[in-house]
């Protein structure tokens, strides 16, 4: 495959930044084709390509980071992963976010009607900020995603990765929609949206949800990655061989880590993230 070649994974453990350009790339290749071949099922149809796409460079991550934890004994062995999901996620987010923008509003719609959908729901059952009860929902429900994450690893090895792909895209869908508000408040203040209102919208929505967006899809990656070291090792090792314990003890200890993550990530949700305006 292509794709793949474009930067290996040892690559891109060490320059975790050039995921970022291309992770943009791979979710505007999935989009561009999603609305050619299947325009009217494009909302779906778009985050499948996007992970056709980076499926393969995620089994070589997944087969690497097997390797790493087979030969060390700490968990942080496994720390070069972690800036290589970050820019990752990032990049789809920033994709799906750009062209929930630049498309024309009616397009945008029905390229994202499934995402919207969600975020109606979400916003239909939310719990007040600044609340312990809305902690608790938030953390209930990242801990089912996690759950999710790590099941799709273990049978498809890297299956999380349309689970990460699909959060990415419904929050971009927030931001995009939270900058479009932003915008459309200081048009009206100032009778005309500037490309620099545009930024600052953008920057401004991307800011309140990348504050909690982070560490909440980077607890999705760990787990994910626990998941997938869970399958290469049931099919590598023999069940109850020295190997094998120290291949689920390594898996173990990433999957306390994600959820670790996840509590700080909903903490941040709750308490931090409504503090930046909107």
């Amino acid at each position: 495959m292509v794709f793949e070649r474009l930067i290996p994974v040892r690559i891109a453990e060490k320059k975790p930044i050039e995921m970022l350009p291309l992770a943009f790339l791979y979710a505007s290749v999935g989009i561009l084709l999603a609305l050619w071949i299947f325009p009217e099922s494009s909302s779906l149809a778009a985050v499948f390509f996007g992970v056709m796409a980076l499926m393969p460079l995620m089994v070589q991550l997944v087969l690497h980071e097997e390797k790493i934890g087979e030969r060390a004994n700490d968990v942080m062995a496994h720390k070069k992963a972690g800036p290589f999901f970050a820019f990752m996620f990032l990049g789809l987010v920033v994709c799906y976010a750009f062209w929930g923008l630049i498309l024309p509003y009616f397009s945008s719609i029905n390229l994202f009607q499934l995402q919207i959908n969600v975020i109606q729901q979400i916003n239909a059952g939310a719990i007040g900020g600044y609340s312990f009860a809305a902690f608790t929902k938030i953390l209930l429900n990242n801990v089912r995603v996690l759950a999710f994450a790590l099941l799709f690893s273990f049978i498809f090895g890297a299956g999380a990765i349309f689970i990460l792909t699909w959060n990415a895209s419904v929050i971009a869908v927030a931001i995009a929609d939270t900058a479009r508000g932003i915008v459309s408040s200081g048009a009206e203040a100032v009778g005309v949206a500037s490309v620099a209102s545009y930024f600052h919208g953008f920057g401004l929505a991307l800011a309140r949800y990348m504050i909690h967006g982070i560490p909440e899809i980077g607890g999705y990656f760990v787990g994910g990655l626990a998941g997938g070291i869970i399958s290469i090792g049931v099919i590598k090792y023999k069940l109850g061989s020295p190997k094998f314990k120290k291949v689920m003890f390594d898996a173990l200890h990433l999957t306390i880590l994600a959820i670790f993550i996840l509590f700080v990530a909903a903490v941040l949700e709750v308490w931090v993230s409504p503090l930046v305006p909107t």
